[in-house]
């Protein structure tokens, strides 16, 4: 049986926290550009299902995954 991906809590931060931002946050990619391209291609989920809205609000809690690394939106 596989063994389920860690994941590694990041802090939100003040405001709003959208997709784009938390990718670059998170490590998830080096830039705006790449999570633009990343978002747009279908490869990133946000709690189990593709989103492909750079734009979308996350919420503590959310749990962000790409290239076989997963993050949490953390307070």
């Amino acid at each position: 049986m596989a063994r389920p991906q860690p994941i590694d809590d990041v802090s939100k931060g003040e405001g709003v926290l959208r997709l784009g931002q938390f990718l670059q946050m998170a490590g998830l990619v080096d830039s705006g550009g790449e999570a633009k391209e990343v978002i747009r291609e279908g490869l990133i989920t946000v709690n189990g299902e593709v989103d492909e809205r750079r734009g979308r609000q996350l919420a503590v809690g959310d749990v962000v995954a790409f290239g076989g690394r997963r993050a949490r939106v953390a307070e």
